[in-house]
């Protein structure tokens, strides 16, 4: 069989591929490899020995994999004979009719020109309508930080790349993102309380274990659609996966025993459902007893059915919410009565609405290891709660600045939205404004108010207040220092998320922590907000406005809430995220969310999701070191922060123990005014690529990189091969 390729209307039968004149007149150029970056000399004769005639070539693209049924191999590149990175315009491959695992497709490049591609695996389904392009499911693609590259020279050639996600020598392959579908997540936790409950009383004490079971229901298909295209290519399947999640590790199973898995305390329980029908599914969950004298023992199959809960996908839409709970009624298996209840926690992840995701980078999972990072926390540091205040209104561009005028690699901030879907910089939820009584000109009264429920303007004009205000009669305020680097409105609250981006150079990073709602163990809520906006809406403005206009900035993600950091993983190809978590901690209350609890099974969870690692309260890993290597040896980086991490010697123990960067506060005390590590890592690039006499005309600043001299390699954007704008990433 052979697999079909979109021509963007329509998919035709791809030919077997046989060469007219035999393979003896390919020439075989072998395995791709990374191209290591050109002088500026090279770029220069490279350009002038371009040929002068666009002359095409006829390149015969091969790699060797395997696949499930379904699915194809595809390759995806920087031409538009490649897709221009668009995974929807990608080539699909042909299996061999010799060999299954071998894939091969002709494509037709221009001769003498550099051509970088990657390979992925996935689905390729029909189009909604025949107008529309075809709809992809990428399941793994190749994520090396330089992908394949060909410069065809010949009338015909084969590029015999080998072994698929290997690629000079390195295996690095990632997990998709969602494209066109829709993901389904049911857990079961005990997080609140015991999530089954019967009401019989022989049942009172008794354990269960749960089987979820997958079903679609039936429906008409309207064949007078005049849109409908003929079933040429295959319709995706739902899937599911079974996870365990707990202090000591990860499970992720496609099936699972006959009476299921146990539901158990310590461990969080989630069903996974990869869907393109997400309204039109039966979800049947059925309980087991298990016997208390008997040891837990997973795989193992227990007889004792004692009932079933039905959940239809169509009930999850119709609350209108991407995450939630639902109490579904437990139904005896004989007299059909109700018999208990059962709590349901979900969440709903959607496809980035209005943004298509392309193949040409990706740092989710990439990481160069360096000397520890200095990362300034809240920008030069709290201003509001802390007790060694900084002198700068934290959160504020001037405070950005600041930190990224002394060294800091990464500035990090707090990201929410106001009341008309701005995304904005501010740590709380809530706010005080500040109003004076009619009668007494002198007194003022606070009021506290959601960040939510004020527009982007509204925050910028009226007076506002930390809340700490409303407990402390004379709560000092920050001295704010003006610099030559800061204008008035740069000590202003509430800057959006594309003014500190506008306002900082581009090699400083970003460490954005996303903001949600979060619910202590003890039932209270923060800001006593137990509602908040809808989270896939939510995390798609943010997630837009950096692919908008954060360019090649370095960003890392970061949220103390375990479904965000799952929403940005699935949503986006390109950023890495960080899961935050307090550990167990003397300073603060205990979260409700099992996965938040303890520094072990914020591990476990950032495995499960594939994050880049874990942000860990340095109270915890000072009286835990062994968890830095222990998060190091399961292939996750790990960043501190907290009070503890203000003190220069916890911070000189944390450097020693191998933290990959700290976040403290003002930066500034410690480091005097001096470029970050990229920026000299950036000047030392320079260094090496550029001849001397242009060195000796560029009037860059090794601390500020203002360059005034035409010469200046920082207005050129074709530096190396990559050039160094996107080399910067890394």
């Amino acid at each position: 069989g052979c697999s079909n390729t979109c021509t963007g209307r329509r998919w035709k039968k791809a030919s077997a591929l046989r060469d007219e004149k035999g393979e003896s007149s390919l020439r075989v150029i072998g395995l791709s490899a990374h191209l290591s970056p050109l002088t500026a000399r090279q770029r220069s004769s490279s350009i002038h020995n371009r040929p002068s005639i666009m002359t095409p070539t006829e390149v015969t693209f091969q790699v060797q994999g395997t696949t499930l049924p379904g699915e194809a191999f595809a390759i995806c590149g920087s031409c538009e004979s490649l897709g221009n990175w668009k995974p929807q315009n990608a080539v699909v491959l042909t299996p061999d009719a010799d060999d299954c695992t071998i894939w091969k497709a002709k494509v037709m490049l221009t001769r003498g020109i550099l051509v970088h591609y990657r390979y992925f695996k996935g689905l390729f389904l029909e189009p909604k309508t025949a107008s529309d392009p075809c709809q992809v499911i990428v399941h793994k693609w190749e994520t090396h930080l330089r992908p394949r590259s060909v410069k065809p020279l010949d009338y015909k050639c084969l590029i015999n790349d080998g072994q698929f996600g290997k690629c000079g020598g390195v295996e690095t392959v990632d997990s998709g993102w969602l494209t066109c579908q829709t993901e389904i997540r049911l857990r079961l936790h005990y997080s609140e309380k015991q999530p089954v409950s019967i009401s019989k009383k022989k049942f009172k004490k008794s354990r269960f274990r749960v089987k979820l079971t997958l079903e679609g229901r039936e429906e008409e298909e309207d064949d007078d659609d005049p849109n409908k295209i003929s079933p040429v290519l295959p319709k995706m399947s739902s899937t599911l996966e079974i996870s365990l999640i707990s202090d000591d590790e990860f499970k992720s199973r496609h099936s699972q025993p006959e009476c299921g898995y146990a539901l158990q305390p310590d461990r969080w329980t989630e069903y996974s459902i990869h869907t393109m029908e997400p309204d039109n599914l039966e979800l049947i969950f059925d309980f087991f007893e298990e016997d208390l004298s008997e040891t837990v023992v997973q795989g193992d199959t227990l007889q004792g059915h004692v009932g079933t809960a039905c959940l239809l996908s169509s009930t999850i839409a119709e609350t209108k919410k991407s995450n939630g709970i639902l109490t579904l009624p437990i139904m005896s298996r004989n007299s059909r009565q109700t018999i208990g209840k059962v709590r349901v926690d979900y969440l709903i992840i959607k496809p980035i609405e209005g943004h298509e995701c392309d193949m040409k980078y990706s740092f989710t999972k990439y990481w160069r290891q360096r000397v520890p990072l200095d990362v300034g926390h809240r920008g030069a540091g709290n201003s509001t709660t802390t007790a060694n205040l900084s002198k700068v209104r934290e959160n504020t561009v001037a405070s950005l600045k600041n930190a990224a005028s002394h060294g800091a690699a990464y500035v990090e901030f707090d990201v929410h939205l106001s009341k008309d879907l701005v995304p904005l910089i501010y740590h709380d939820l809530t706010c005080c404004i500040s109003m004076k009584k009619k009668h007494d000109a002198e007194s003022l009264e606070l009021f506290e108010i959601p960040v939510k429920e004020l527009t982007y303007n509204q925050l910028q004009l009226l007076k506002l207040t930390h809340v700490t205000a409303l407990k402390l009669k004379d709560h000092p305020s920050p001295v704010i220092e003006e610099t030559a680097l800061c204008t008035p409105s740069d000590n202003c609250p509430f800057p959006s998320l594309q003014t500190a981006i506008e306002a900082l150079p581009e090699d400083v990073g970003f460490n954005i922590e996303i903001k949600w709602i979060s619910q202590q163990r003890d039932g209270s809520w923060d800001g006593n907000l137990s509602a908040y906006f809808d989270m896939n809406m939510y995390l798609d403005i943010i997630l837009k406005t950096i692919f908008q206009c954060a360019g090649k900035r370095r960003i890392i993600f970061s949220s103390f809430d375990a479904d965000v950091c799952t929403m940005v993983r699935r949503k986006q190809n390109k950023y890495p995220i960080l899961f935050l978590t307090q550990g167990k901690s003397d300073t603060y209350p205990e979260l409700m969310d099992l996965r938040s609890r303890s520094t072990p099974i914020a591990m476990s969870f950032a495995q499960f999701e594939d994050l880049l690692g874990i942000n860990v309260h340095t109270e915890d890993l000072l009286r835990n070191p062994q968890y830095i290597k222990e998060t190091k040896s399961k292939g996750l980086v790990i960043f501190c922060w907290g009070d503890d991490t203000n003190d220069p010697q916890n911070r000189q123990k944390l450097r020693g123990y191998g933290v990959d960067g700290l976040i403290y506060d003002r930066i500034y005390d410690w480091n005097p005014e001096q470029p970050n590590i990229f920026q000299v890592e950036q000047m030392e690039r320079l260094k090496k690529e550029l001849p001397a006499e242009m060195l000796r005309n560029c009037l860059c600043s090794l601390n500020q990189f203002v360059c005034g001299s035409t010469s200046c390699m920082r207005s050129n954007a074709g530096v190396g091969a990559y050039s160094i704008d996107q080399e910067q990433q890394v």
